[in-house]
């Protein structure tokens, strides 16, 4: 071994503890960032995610700025629990995820949790089970997939949502069209441009509630599609705030209070409970 080489792995060997003290200390500091649950306990608020005009879950009156809805309700309740005042942050289903990362909320609602979604943030058990179906062009009355998975059916979805994922796999034979927005759809399906326009059972519901020219909502079976709706929070090595959320679900669920928290968000578009897919749980 040369004397240069032993210098060089001198060197080396010193570097090693400096680096190792530098990785202990960045460790250190993410384990000492604050968590969700600290943080609410110390400031009294709690920061959720809030979307205007996205009936049931919430609605912002543009003349006096108060908010209501099945999930401003919801987060009513979860404030209570931490004795907390509740801070609205206006944000759009996908922002929301974006908004948890950069810890601009400490809460969204409403968002099904996706394995995509999944890697950036973390999820609740699931609020509702939200069966999957569509709007259809006046006479026609799919009750199946294979109802619209046809080469003659044009279908509409909103791109990058479950409806997207759900039209590719269940109607992949169909002259399948997506639009960046729900509203957009629905122009589609009102204009005769589509026959079709899959969606989530409550957000169905709410479609009709809002103009009812668009209905009825068909829920589609065989096979019964019917996915989670959670609320989502940040990723953190401190679980106690999920765990919390987690127990609130437990038992708001089982008094039947989200139930009643839903059902009053769709009466506000109109819904009636009779309208409710037998298939919808809450």
């Amino acid at each position: 071994m040369t004397s240069r080489t032993r210098r060089s792995l001198a060197a080396t060997m010193a570097a090693l503890p400096v680096a190792g003290v530098a990785a202990a200390a960045q460790a250190q500091a993410q384990d000492s960032r604050e968590s969700t649950f600290e943080r609410i306990g110390r400031t009294k608020a709690l920061r959720v995610a809030a979307l205007p005009g996205e009936l049931p879950y919430f609605r912002k009156d543009l003349m006096t700025g108060a908010w209501s809805g099945a999930s401003i309700e919801m987060a009513k309740s979860i404030a209570d629990v931490f004795g907390a005042k509740l801070e609205y942050v206006e944000s759009t289903y996908g922002n929301s995820v974006l908004d948890l990362q950069s810890n601009k909320i400490d809460l969204a609602f409403a968002l099904n949790p996706t394995p995509q979604r999944a890697l950036a943030i973390g999820f609740t058990r699931p609020a509702i089970i939200n069966p999957f179906g569509c709007l259809a062009k006046k006479g026609f009355n799919p009750k199946t997939w294979d109802d619209i998975n046809k080469p003659d059916i044009r279908v509409a979805f909103d791109i990058g949502s479950l409806h997207d994922t759900c039209a590719h796999r269940f109607a992949p034979k169909a002259q399948l069209t997506g639009f960046k927005t729900r509203d957009e759809c629905i122009l589609a399906l009102q204009s005769g441009r589509v026959d079709v326009d899959i969606l989530a059972g409550l957000l169905g519901l709410a479609a009709v509630g809002k103009n009812s020219g668009l209905g009825p909502y068909h829920l589609l079976g065989r096979p019964t599609v019917a996915l989670p709706s959670s609320l989502g929070l940040q990723r953190e090595a401190d679980t106690r705030f999920r765990e919390v959320l987690d127990a609130w679900l437990d038992y708001n669920r089982g008094t039947g209070q989200i139930r009643e928290w839903m059902l009053a968000g769709l009466e506000q578009l109109g819904v009636k409970p009779d309208d409710l897919p037998s298939e919808l749980s809450f």
